[in-house]
């Protein structure tokens, strides 16, 4: 016969047994110590957190012979039956298997029944949001009005998917992660009354990678127990489940620090080939960084509130004083923003390698408010002035003194460069590089600057110059537009006044604005219909209405009436 598991032998029989959930143990063990349980409730949350636990317990303690009572006596036949999965007032129902609204009904129908030999009839649906949309339809009355004697318990683990009008018939209570240290503790207790030897960072370790989950951290402890040494180790919860060490972790800082390439090249084949699990390795990695954050940045005090032994706590401390604050936040944060990418990649392993580079090269990255580039001159590649900056055999020069790392021996000696330097060097140079201010050139691409300058407000008259070329002769500017409505728009709007007064003020003399169009050049205002088209009455009824103009003719043109 199989030997039952850890998590069914240490499943909880009373509320005091259950770990974590505080809150929700006191709200239903008082409603069964004064038996008013309510009609129906909710258990949501993540798997394995207590919810169909506590909802075999709760029907223990209502239907129990020694009852009313906050705690079921799991002695009685009726406590005995319900621990066996015997009784027959307690059903447990999977959802998955029954969605149907058939099922629901004959549900409805059973109910109706009294309970055989307990106090109430209780209905234990399990994974209850797998119920169709007409099952819950069905059994939205038998909620709302249900028996005397009939108690409805549904657990999910995703209430999202409950009708609005379900949940507001039942009571809803949440279930929560278990905090590190419940689960800690529990999985210690199991720990003890199995008679297990155990170092403390393996259980650690065990309670980080269930999440908050007891089944999962039961199953997996029951995993690497399976092994059957002595005692539970570090090193053989690491083997058997894919993670990595703290070790592994503090030489990988170590190699980020000194941008050894080659190295984090080998540690990423390193975990491919040891098949390390790459999620929980990211999540840790991310921890690392977060731990040496508030290492750098808290001081003395940021060690009590990490759950990591006293040596190891100072091993990081020294390591996170290696690195700049800025340094360390940008790394927690690009290995929080690469999770998702990496696990979801078609090459993970080669992911993850290009995230350990940025990281390796972080301190080289400059912001864009410091950077002065070095003007370039024409027909210069940007090979022949890498050359120039960095010539065979030469020295490297990083631009940020702050991070200084020891070459390895045979190669050259990394030299840095004060960053602030840099930045004044390129000052001086943009000093010497003298820009002239826009416009201060006498001809018509200064007069164009100008006009882009003054002409904020009318941004169009710009535009339609610059599609314009032009002669200048003397106290005589000449326009040929490109294109007819050009023309149409420079003489719209009192463009043609102010054309004249930037023209003025521009080039020091009163100028005559002339249109030509073809070879022989048109005066504005040469002819009526000109005039009468940049009429300012005419003017303002176009720009009222947003009209145009579609023929112009003389009042004797009209026909006789």
């Amino acid at each position: 016969m199989a030997k039952a598991g850890l998590t069914a032998r240490y499943r909880p029989q009373n509320f005091a047994q259950v770990a974590g959930q505080d809150f929700i143990k006191s709200i239903l063990s008082r409603a069964a110590g004064q038996d008013r349980p309510s009609h129906a409730y909710l258990f949501s949350g993540t798997r394995g957190v207590g919810k169909t636990t506590l909802a075999r317990i709760l029907s223990k303690a209502i239907n129990c012979y020694n009852g009313p009572a906050p705690e079921p006596c799991n002695q009685c036949s009726s406590c005995e039956q319900i621990t066996r999965g015997a009784s027959p007032d307690v059903w447990e129902i999977d959802a998955a298997s029954h969605t149907g609204v058939d099922n629901v009904r004959k549900l409805r129908e059973d109910v109706a029944y009294s309970p055989m030999s307990g106090r109430y009839k209780v209905v234990i649906i399990d994974e209850a949001h797998m119920l169709s949309t007409s099952a819950f339809n069905a059994l939205l009355k038998t909620l709302e009005e249900p028996p005397a004697h009939c108690v409805f318990i549904m657990a999910t683990t995703a209430p999202e998917k409950f009708p609005a009008t379900v949940i507001s018939r039942c009571q809803h209570y949440v279930f929560k992660r278990l905090t590190h240290g419940e689960l800690f503790a529990h999985l210690c207790f199991v720990l003890d009354t199995e008679g297990v030897s155990y170092e403390k960072e393996a259980v650690h370790l065990l309670t980080r990678r269930g999440s908050g989950s007891v089944r999962d951290s039961m199953s997996m402890l029951g995993q690497v127990l399976a092994l059957g040494d002595e005692g539970l180790k570090t090193a053989d919860v690491r083997r058997v489940l894919g993670l990595a060490d703290q070790e592994l972790f503090l030489r990988l800082m170590q190699h980020i620090l000194d941008q050894d390439l080659v190295r984090l090249h080998e540690m990423v084949n390193y975990l491919l080939e040891q098949g390390l699990d790459l999620g929980f390795f990211l999540q840790e990695m991310a921890q690392c960084w977060r731990n040496m954050f508030l290492l750098s940045q808290g001081g003395q005090e940021a060690g009590k509130v990490l759950d990591l032994p006293a040596e190891e706590v100072e091993k990081w401390r020294e390591m996170a004083g290696m690195f700049a604050a800025s340094t360390i936040h940008a790394g927690w944060q690009m290995v929080l923003e690469s999770r998702k990418s990496i696990l979801g990649s078609y090459e993970p392993g080669i992911s993850l390698e290009l995230m350990l580079y940025n990281l390796a090269y972080l301190p080289e990255l400059i912001p864009v408010s410091g950077y002065a580039p070095e003007p370039q001159p024409r027909g210069e590649t940007r090979q022949n002035t890498a050359e120039k900056k960095y010539p065979a055999g030469g020295e490297k020069k990083s631009l940020n003194n702050e991070y200084k790392t020891s070459s390895s021996p045979g190669e050259p000696e990394v030299v840095t460069e004060n960053f602030q330097e840099f930045q004044d060097r390129g000052e001086d140079k943009a000093e010497v590089q003298e820009e002239k201010p826009p416009g201060t050139e006498k001809d018509w691409d200064g007069f164009l600057d100008y006009c882009r300058e003054h002409c904020r407000d009318d941004m169009t008259l710009a535009r339609m110059l610059k599609q314009c070329s032009a002669s200048i002769d003397k106290d005589q500017l000449t326009l040929k537009p490109e294109e007819e409505y050009v023309r149409s728009a420079l003489l719209r709007n009192g463009r043609e006044k102010k054309l004249s007064t930037l023209t003025g003020s521009f080039f020091g003399r009163e100028m005559q604005v002339v249109f030509q169009a073809g070879a022989a050049p048109e005066i504005f205002d040469a002819s009526p219909e000109e005039k009468a088209r940049n009429h300012p009455g005419v003017q303002r009824l176009m720009d009222a209405f947003d009209a145009r103009i579609m023929d112009i003719s003389r009042n004797n043109d009209k026909p006789n009436s």
